[in-house]
């Protein structure tokens, strides 16, 4: 047997591990390293967002917030984390409805706000109708005495006339007994100018006057009595003359018919001017009144546009299409518009600051309204949800519950929630509000919150385990000068329940102004913390329900603003620990309980 050195030992145990240390490292650089490497990465980040997470919530009931992983105890699905980040010490959101978001946030939100302003808005009404003739310029032919129709010298209806143009010849005995009258009452006059008995001479100039009196009474022109005096015989025939330049309408006799007296022969309109007689839908009567102008065309003329001014509006609405008449006056002095002919109208009507339609005031008009774009708020139900950029902090937003008025085109009218110059969210504002509702604060579709307890994200889950289990949030700790001026706060609100009790519409909106005086009067500045923010919040809500009670069109709907109020009273009760005698809570209770009764 050979003999094998120590150097070739030596070099057969270095080259396989040579070639071990190769795929070793030729390892590092395989795909399913590189994988395995980046989970392991992955893993190490999720398990820091879940160190850092502080909550976990359910992706369908975000009220739902508990401190540790589990399953969401309405439908079972696995809680998610939700980033909380810390705040610095000491450090408190402005609103329970506050959100802030980094610039990255922002960007990916597409967030675009525009300003609360003052501006001239207009509503546009349209309407649709037809044209008609103008009833204050219809002429009517009548026969003033009984006789029989000879020639009618109109024969058709459509022929223009002019005024005196002759239009009936009439035989009548009794207009020939009338000129009789008259030429005799002549001659008689003459006879007795060589008399000296001044008394008959008068007698005869008042006979002849009388007769005279008589014949332009049964239709003669004066032009026609000295005719017949001219004439000095009496004549059976008449001839009816035009009394008005116009179109014959209608035509309601024939030649040879026996007529009496009163008998319509002719109508006759002046086309010079027309009505439009449009249809107003009864929503839109408010933004109508009289002297508006109004823009109109036709089928016959597309393109050209006519002009009018409403001069009347009818005082009833036709029970089966729940529209009010219009009426129109428009010049017609080329005779385009036509009777019958369909129009569709446009009347712009520009809005005062009590959001009512401006005519031609000079002193409302400088008053214009607050507005912001239509795209701004989020509305559902009753309910108008916007989010304001707050002032000096760049990316944080708060939600605000306002007061709309009417739309006027691109823009809403404020009654109440926001100032002048504030920025409201017109893009990306339901990105905040859901972001808002993950969180559990107040949203657009969870006005309460988390746990309905209007708390913000570190109380959600509280409030929504004490619901779950029918216990009651403990009442926050608040000064006695502060609760004193909520005592304050609860008689303006009794002196509402009576109000509403009383049935008296102008005393009933006379006491939510009142309460909403005694609001804003409330130091809230008293409060700091948790309990502050939640006053806020209230405060909004009633302030609210103030300004559309002192804007009632009814007792129903100030009973509905007082069922709103007293629910976010009860809160106040049920929130704050405010000291009442036994004998003011329970005249409290007696008089909510009365008015929410009559609320429902």
């Amino acid at each position: 047997m050979k003999k094998i050195s120590k150097t070739g030992v030596s070099g057969l145990i270095f080259f396989p591990a040579l070639v071990l240390l190769f795929l070793f490292l030729l390892s590092l650089h395989m795909p399913w390293a590189q994988d395995h490497s980046a989970h392991q990465a992955q893993k190490t980040v999720s398990e820091k967002e879940e160190e850092k997470a502080t909550v976990w919530t359910c992706a369908m009931h975000p009220q739902i917030q508990l401190p540790k992983p589990g399953k969401c105890p309405i439908c079972g699905m696995d809680l998610i984390p939700v980033k909380t980040g810390k705040k610095k010490t000491g450090e408190m959101p402005g609103s329970l409805r506050e959100l802030k978001l980094s610039p990255y946030a922002m960007k990916l939100a597409e967030i675009q706000t525009s300003p609360v302003e003052r501006k001239s808005v207009s509503v546009h009404v349209r309407m649709v109708g037809k044209i008609e003739y103008d009833e204050t310029r219809l002429g009517y032919i009548t026969a003033w005495v009984p006789g029989r129709i000879d020639k009618l010298y109109v024969d058709f209806t459509g022929v223009s006339v002019h005024q005196g143009e002759p239009m009936v010849s009439l035989y009548s005995p009794q207009l020939m007994t009338a000129q009789s009258e008259l030429i005799e009452a002549i001659r008689t006059a003459n006879n007795l100018k060589r008399g000296k008995i001044s008394s008959i001479k008068t007698t005869a100039r008042q006979t002849i006057t009388a007769a005279r009196e008589k014949l332009r009474l049964l239709g003669l022109s004066g032009k026609q009595i000295t005719e017949i005096i001219r004439r000095g015989r009496p004549s059976d025939h008449m001839t009816i003359l035009s009394p008005m330049s116009g179109i014959v309408i209608r035509k309601n006799a024939l030649e040879g018919m026996y007529v009496k007296t009163g008998t319509r022969i002719y109508t006759i309109a002046d086309l010079s001017w027309v009505w439009a007689k449009l249809d107003a839908y009864e929503s839109d009567i408010v933004w109508i009144r009289k002297g508006q102008k109004v823009e109109f065309q036709t089928e016959a003329y597309p393109g050209e546009t006519f002009k009018g001014e409403i001069t009347f509006i009818d005082p009833f609405i036709n029970p089966k299409t729940r529209t009010v008449k219009v009426r129109v006056n428009v010049p017609n002095k080329d005779s385009k518009l036509k009777p019958e002919m369909f129009v569709h109208a446009l009347v712009k009507a520009p809005i005062s600051a009590a959001a009512k339609a401006l005519v031609a005031s000079p002193d409302e008009a400088t008053k214009f309204p607050f507005v912001i774009p239509a795209s701004a708020p989020l509305i559902t139900g009753k309910r108008a949800v916007v989010y304001v950029a707050v002032s000096g902090q760049k990316g944080t937003f708060e939600g605000r519950e306002i007061v709309l008025g009417p739309r006027a085109g691109d823009y809403y009218l404020v009654l109440s929630g926001l100032q002048e110059g504030e920025r409201v969210v017109t893009n990306g504002n339901f990105k905040i509000d859901s972001s808002l509702q993950i969180q559990a604060k107040p949203s657009m579709m969870s006005p309460g919150g988390g746990g309905g307890g209007g708390g913000h994200m570190q109380h959600g889950g509280m409030s929504m385990a004490r619901k779950e289990t029918g216990t009651k949030s403990p009442a926050m700790e608040i000064p006695a000068a502060f609760a004193h001026q909520i005592e304050k706060l609860l008689d303006a609100y009794r002196n509402i329940s009576g109000s509403v009790q009383a049935g008296d519409l102008t005393e009933i909106r006379e006491s939510f102004k009142k309460f909403g005086i005694a609001l804003d009067s409330v130091n809230m500045n008293l409060l700091s913390g948790h309990p502050h923010m939640v006053w806020m919040e209230l405060a909004m809500l009633m302030r609210n329900d103030s300004v559309i009670g002192g804007n009632a069109k009814d007792p129903e709907e100030a009973k509905e603003a007082l069922f709103s109020l007293k629910k976010h009273m009860n809160r106040i009760r049920s929130q704050f620990n405010v000291s009442l005698s036994r004998a003011q809570q329970s005249k409290a209770h007696n008089h909510a309980g009365n008015s929410g009764d009559h609320s429902r």
